[in-house]
C-alpha cells in the first residue's frame, strides 16, 4: 500500500522559496506508467493541481502557475520546479517569488490525486 509524507517548513516570508518534500513508501516512484502529482487548496477553495511529474522524469505545471511569476526582470528567481530523487524514493517540490495568496495545505499524490498524504500547511506571511 502506498503511503506519500508531505514535510515542509510551516511559515514563509513573501518573496522568499518554498521547499517541499513528499517522502513515498510502499511504491517505487520510477515505476512504468506512474506519475506523481502535487496538489495544493487554500483554506476554502477548491483543490488546484500544480504539476506532475512522470515515471520517466518528464514534468508538467499547471499554465496558471508558470505564467504568473513571468513578470520579473530576473527570471532566475521565478522558477516552479517538482523534481525527485529516484534513489531516495522522494518528491519535491520548489516555488520561488512566494505571495499570501499561495497560502494552502499542500498535497502530493499518486496519479491524478489519490491516494495523497495528509498535506502540509503552508502560510506565506510576514
Amino acid at each position: 500500500q502506498v503511503q506519500l509524507q508531505e514535510s515542509g517548513p510551516g511559515l514563509v516570508k513573501p518573496s522568499q522559496t518554498l521547499s517541499l518534500t513528499c517522502t513515498v513508501s510502499g511504491d517505487s516512484i520510477t515505476t512504468d506508467v506512474s506519475y506523481w502529482t502535487w496538489i495544493r487548496q487554500p483554506s476554502g477553495k477548491t483543490l488546484e493541481w500544480m504539476g506532475a511529474i512522470g515515471y520517466s522524469g518528464s514534468t508538467y505545471y499547471n499554465p496558471s502557475l508558470k505564467s504568473r511569476t513571468a513578470i520579473s526582470r530576473d527570471t532566475s528567481k521565478n522558477q516552479f520546479t517538482i523534481s525527485r530523487d529516484n534513489e531516495k524514493n522522494i518528491l519535491y517540490l520548489q516555488m520561488d517569488n512566494l505571495k499570501p495568496e499561495d497560502t494552502a495545505l499542500y498535497y502530493c499524490a499518486k496519479g491524478a490525486g489519490a491516494p495523497r498524504g495528509q498535506g502540509t500547511q503552508v502560510t506565506v506571511s510576514s
